[in-house]
C-alpha cells in the first residue's frame, strides 16, 4: 500500500498538470472508475486519472514512475482478476476514450484505447463492415486484442490480434511510439499476444471485413441428450470450414436445469452453404430450441452482455484441449450436472481455420495449433452464501480437465495464481517476451496478463 504523503504529493503533481476534475480520489466519478465487470473486485486506487488524450496518459505514467506508485491501466474493465485496479495505486482510466473512426475505403478502423468491442462493431456496421472481436460487447478492444481474442469470426479472419495493424503506445518513460510491422517491430510482435505488459495502448488501427450476411443464433439441447450431442458436435468441429465458428458449452436453462448450447456463426459469402452447415447442428438430437437467422455483430455481442452483466461476482478458470474427446465430453457433462449457480457456465471456443495458419513465430500468441479453449465461468450474485461452492465447482472442472489439457492456457483468462499454466501460456516465446519486457518496460511499470517467472525460463 502506498503511503498517504506519497499519494498526496502525486495527486498534487497530477492536478497541476491535468485538469483537476480528471484527477479523482473520491466521489461518484472515482467510484465509476473502480466499478469493473467482476463485482467481487474491491480494490481502491489511491488516485484515478480519467485521461482525455495521449498526452495526459503520458503525464500520468511519468508521475507514477517519479513517485514510485504502482500503476494500472483500465480500459473496458472486463478482466475478471481485477488487474485494472490496485489498492493505493494510480489507475489510468481510458474508459472515456471510446472514439472509433472508420475508413471504408481502406477497411481500417482507428480505435481509441478505451473503446469496447461494441463501440467498434457499431461504428463499422453502417459501412457494411465488421471486425474480429471476442464474444462480448462490453470487453475493451485493446485488452482483448493484446491478449488474443477468440470470437465468432476467428475461423475466417483469425484472432482479434491477427487483425491489429498498428498501436500507439505510451512507454514507461512517458515517450509515445507507434508499433507496427515497419516501426518498432519487436514491440509490435510482443503486443500481439503478450498483453498490455509493455505500455499503455492509447489507440489502435485494426483491419475490418466485409461480410454481407452473418448467420447466427442458438441451439439448445435438453441435458439428457448431452452425451450424444457433444459426440456429434466433436465430428462437426473436426471438419468445420473457416466460415463456420461454433461456440458451445453448458448453461443453466430457463427452468434452472442445465442445457447444452451451440452458438454457431457463419460468415461466408455463400449463404445457402451456411444454412446447410448450420442445419447440421440442429440435427445432433432433438433440440429444445433452434433459432438460426441472419444476424448482426452488434446484436450478437449484446446478447452475451445481457447474459453476463457487470456487477456479479466472478471466478474464471481455463484449459485448452485438442478436441472434444470422450474424456473431455464426460467432464463437461459432469460439470453441467453439478452446477452450483444459476449464472455459471462453461463456454468452449474453437480456434481453427485462419487463426491456425499464422506461423507461431509471427506473434507472441503461443498456440497456433487447432484447439478448443474452455472457459469455466463461476458467477453469482453479491451476498450469495454459496461463493465457496461456486469457486470449488470451477476448480473441480479445471482440475479434472488437466490430464486432457494442453500445456498453458489462454493468458487473457489466467489468474495470477495459475503459476503452472502461466509458465507454458506463451508457448515457445517466454524468453523473447521477457527480453521485450526488459527492453520496453525495464522497471516493470505495467502489469496486465501474467507473464512467466523469469527464473523458470533459465
Amino acid at each position: 500500500m502506498t503511503k498517504r504523503p506519497q499519494l498526496d504529493r502525486l495527486t498534487d503533481a497530477l492536478r497541476r498538470a491535468i485538469p483537476a476534475g480528471q484527477v479523482l480520489t473520491t466521489g461518484p466519478q472515482y467510484d465509476a472508475g473502480r466499478h469493473v465487470w467482476n463485482g467481487a473486485v474491491s480494490a481502491r486506487p489511491g488516485v484515478i486519472v480519467r485521461s482525455a488524450d495521449t498526452a495526459e496518459v503520458a503525464t500520468a505514467v511519468r508521475a507514477a514512475r517519479a513517485f514510485g506508485v504502482p500503476l494500472t491501466v483500465r480500459g473496458g474493465g472486463h478482466d475478471w482478476a481485477g488487474r485494472a485496479l490496485s489498492d493505493g495505486g494510480l489507475t489510468i482510466d481510458l474508459s472515456g476514450l471510446r472514439r472509433v473512426t472508420v475508413d471504408p475505403g481502406t477497411r481500417v478502423a482507428e480505435v481509441a484505447g478505451g473503446a469496447t468491442a461494441a463501440d467498434l462493431v457499431a461504428a463499422a456496421q453502417p459501412f457494411g463492415l465488421t471486425a474480429a472481436t471476442g464474444t462480448a460487447g462490453s470487453v475493451g478492444m485493446a485488452g482483448l486484442t493484446l491478449g488474443g481474442g477468440y470470437g465468432p469470426l476467428s475461423g475466417r479472419f483469425g484472432l482479434a490480434l491477427d487483425n491489429l495493424l498498428s498501436a500507439e503506445v505510451v512507454l514507461s518513460d512517458g515517450s509515445v511510439v507507434t508499433a507496427e510491422a515497419e516501426r518498432e517491430p519487436e514491440l509490435f510482435w510482443a503486443l500481439r499476444g503478450g498483453g498490455g505488459n509493455f505500455g499503455a495502448v492509447t489507440s489502435m488501427r485494426v483491419r475490418l471485413h466485409a461480410v454481407p450476411t452473418l448467420l447466427s443464433g442458438m441451439v439448445l439441447y435438453p441435458w439428457e441428450q448431452a452425451g450424444s450431442v457433444l459426440a456429434g458436435l466433436a465430428d462437426v468441429l473436426d471438419g468445420s470450414p473457416d466460415e463456420l465458428t461454433v461456440q458451445s458449452g453448458v448453461l443453466p436453462g430457463p427452468d434452472g436445469k442445465p442445457v447444452v448450447f451451440l452458438s454457431p456463426t457463419w460468415s461466408g459469402d455463400d449463404v445457402k452453404a451456411g444454412e446447410r452447415e448450420l442445419a447440421r447442428l440442429s440435427r445432433l438430437g432433438t433440440p429444445a430450441l433452434s433459432q438460426i437467422a441472419p444476424a448482426t455483430m452488434p446484436a450478437m455481442l449484446a446478447a452475451i452482455d445481457a447474459q453476463f452483466p457487470f456487477g456479479r461476482h466472478v471466478e474464471i478458470r481455463t484449459r485448452s484441449v485438442r478436441s472434444l474427446t470422450s474424456g473431455v465430453r464426460d467432464m463437461l457433462s459432469r460439470a453441467g450436472s453439478t452446477l452450483t449457480s444459476p449464472y455459471s457456465a462453461v463456454s468452449v471456443h474453437s480456434l481453427h481455420g485462419a487463426a491456425t495458419r499464422v506461423p507461431v513465430g509471427d506473434t507472441a500468441f503461443g498456440n497456433r495449433d487447432a484447439h478448443l479453449m474452455i472457459e469455466i465461468i463461476a458467477q453469482w450474485e453479491p451476498g450469495d452464501p454459496g461463493a465457496a461452492a461456486h469457486r470449488d465447482w470451477a476448480d473441480g472442472l479445471a482440475d479434472a480437465l488437466e490430464p486432457e489439457a494442453l500445456p498453458g492456457g489462454y493468458p487473457n483468462l489466467l489468474g495470477p495464481d495459475a503459476v503452472g499454466q502461466i509458465a507454458h501460456a506463451y508457448g515457445p516465446h517466454n524468453e523473447r517476451l521477457l527480453t521485450a519486457k526488459h527492453r520496453y518496460d525495464p522497471y516493470a511499470v505495467f502489469k496486465a496478463t501474467p507473464l512467466p517467472d523469469p527464473s523458470r525460463t533459465r
